[in-house]
């Protein structure tokens, strides 16, 4: 949701998009700071009056809980980091083995030790990693706040196993978006006698909001919510609607399984060895169907609460998990996302597994309606965002120069047959996203900026764009910096209506250890690293400047070793969009 507050920065910012040969300075970083306990954090959405949604991952000092490991993951451990020490840039080999088996390892073995527990994330014997903590930014100061996560028992120490997102703030300084319950130890005895411990949640993922900055949270729940349930909350207008998705279906041969007494969760045989929490929770996550849903809501809770739909009906023995997904709703109550729909558009009479992708939809008037327009040569399209005036956008998936890329799309709802226009981006296969739309009708997201094949361990690095619909202009967000800035942003995720501008930038700082801990050299010297942090770009009255002979400016602290890992990070979204379907 985009609130139509007209600005007098519209025609200073249009004038300097046009400037396509030089860098124009049209634009300061506000960084909203390192958070005091994690490494890195990254831009969500930003309101109008100028408070931030944040998140943030790479805690310091991962809590481990050391007497959960035996001396069989402390030999795994060890050998992890004998094996793979000289491929994992900045980690040595085991300094202290003994400190490490009494749980008081060095900040390296401390590093060991997390790699391990991550590599067992699958395993319910093993302590769970979660990591992505929720931040707001409210007079500057960026503050952590908790979701669903819970102490250990007898502590005053979070387990740090939640993902918590928060995906915006409304203009009455609300707070939105959804998160994970902890995993907590559970002891168990199996038949043999032996003594184990199983980490147990009870939920995958449950939308919230908060009226009062975080110091309360009031949960979403969803309609079915037999065995945990899923929903979340991703936008909310200035009338107190809020949309996202809920799970309303759950999958019965799933039900069946679990209540089987015969060779299912209830089966006595397995409850030897096996808490039925724990069988449960292995298969809780692919269980549900999630539909699109809008909740009007006040400071004391949940007030309705409406099922938008499904954009097909899929064959009655066709098991597969069918969503639909309301990303954005404007003041006018017009809703945008994605859902499961046909590859074959025309498709009436579906067969049990025809064949399927997701699609971009606009929800309104108790009707989905897809507007991607050749589902053989356009797929798994998403809507992000709207307008007050009715304009989407989002990204979609096509063929270019002969490869799948996504590119990004506005689009004019309003119109009696909405057509998806593809701006050409930073280069015809470049792939791009477009992140969110304002009254101004200035698009921002991000694209790729590198033409080499790309791959898993060697992604295109990404810049932020601003897009102006008016005047058809596509401009790198970095171009409207000072030359020289020590900040390159590489995502743009929200513009608000004075076309301040939240994003993630990469910038050189002084490294610190997984304890938090600075780092020097052997001279005494501090060592620096790239790590991405949430930032603001604000307009200001500048001029511009031409940098054509800042010969190395494009790099703008891109030649670090530890870029590629960066954006290898971000192409899984800190595992953010995961839960959050953003």
């Amino acid at each position: 949701m985009k609130k139509f507050v007209k600005s007098i920065l519209t025609l200073g910012i249009s004038s300097a998009l046009a400037v396509s040969t030089v860098h124009a300075a049209t634009y300061q970083i506000i960084d909203k700071g390192a958070a005091e306990k994690l490494k890195y954090t990254y831009s969500q959405q930003e309101n109008n009056v100028g408070e931030m949604a944040i998140s943030g991952t790479d805690v310091y000092n991962f809590p481990v809980q050391w007497q959960y490991l035996n001396e069989a993951d402390f030999d795994a451990i060890i050998r992890l980091a004998f094996t793979q020490h000289e491929n994992v840039h900045e980690l040595e080999d085991i300094e202290d083995e003994a400190a490490l088996r009494a749980g008081n390892p060095t900040a390296n073995d401390l590093s060991w030790t997390i790699q391990y527990l991550k590599a067992k994330g699958g395993d319910s014997y093993y302590q769970k990693y979660g990591d992505i903590i929720a931040l707001t930014n409210f007079g500057g100061e960026s503050k952590e706040f908790t979701v669903y996560d819970q102490y250990f028992e007898g502590t005053q120490t979070y387990t740090r196993s939640t993902v918590d997102y928060i995906n915006g703030i409304s203009d009455q300084g609300w707070i939105y978006g959804n998160g994970s319950a902890p995993f907590l130890p559970m002891p168990f005895t199996e038949a043999d006698g032996d003594e184990v411990t199983f980490w147990i949640s009870e939920f995958n993922t449950r939308g919230f909001f908060s009226s009062d900055q975080g110091q309360s949270i009031i949960p979403i729940m969803p309609p079915e919510n037999r065995y945990g349930g899923q929903s979340a909350v991703l936008d909310m207008n200035d009338n107190g609607v809020a949309v996202g998705y809920a799970s309303t279906v759950i999958n019965e041969d799933a039900v069946e399984f679990i209540e089987n007494e015969s060779g299912g969760c209830a089966d006595p045989g397995r409850l030897e060895n096996l808490p039925f929490e724990a069988c449960v929770q292995a298969i809780a996550e692919t269980m549900y169907n999630t539909e699109a849903f809008k909740w009007n809501l006040d400071a004391s809770g949940e007030l309705s609460s409406e099922a938008l739909g499904y954009l097909v009906t899929p064959h009655p023995d066709d098991q597969r998990q069918f969503t639909s997904v309301a990303q954005a709703i404007n003041n006018h109550g017009v809703a945008v996302g994605y859902a499961t729909g046909w590859v074959d558009e025309n498709e009436t009479e579906p067969r049990v597994n025809e064949s399927a992708s997701t699609y971009a939809v606009i929800f309104k008037d108790g009707t989905v309606t897809d507007f991607t327009e050749d589902h053989g040569k356009q797929f798994e399209s998403r809507a992000y965002d709207i307008s007050d005036a009715g304009i989407a956008v989002g990204h979609v998936t096509t063929i270019s120069n002969g490869s799948y890329r996504k590119k990004f799309y506005y689009v004019d709802t309003n119109a009696e047959t909405p057509e998806m226009i593809l701006p050409k981006g930073y280069f015809t296969g470049s792939a791009s996203t477009a992140r969110a739309v304002n009254e101004n009708g200035f698009v921002v997201g991000e694209g790729e900026v590198e033409t080499h094949n790309d791959s898993a361990s060697n992604p295109r690095r990404t810049h932020g764009f601003i897009f102006d619909i008016n005047t058809d202009s596509f401009t790198n967000l970095n171009d409207l910096l000072p030359c020289l800035s020590e900040y390159t942003i590489i995502e743009a995720r929200d513009i608000n209506e004075n076309n301040e501008i939240s994003a993630t930038a990469i910038v050189k700082v002084q490294r610190r250890d997984s304890k938090g801990e600075l780092m020097f050299d052997s001279n005494g010297d501090a060592l620096v690293e790239d790590v991405v942090r949430a930032v603001k770009m604000a307009p200001i009255s500048g001029e511009v400047e031409d940098c054509s002979e800042v010969e190395e400016k494009i790099e703008r602290q891109g030649a670090g070793f530890g870029l590629t890992s960066l954006f290898s990070l971000l192409l899984v979204g800190f595992v953010r969009r995961i839960f959050s379907k953003k």
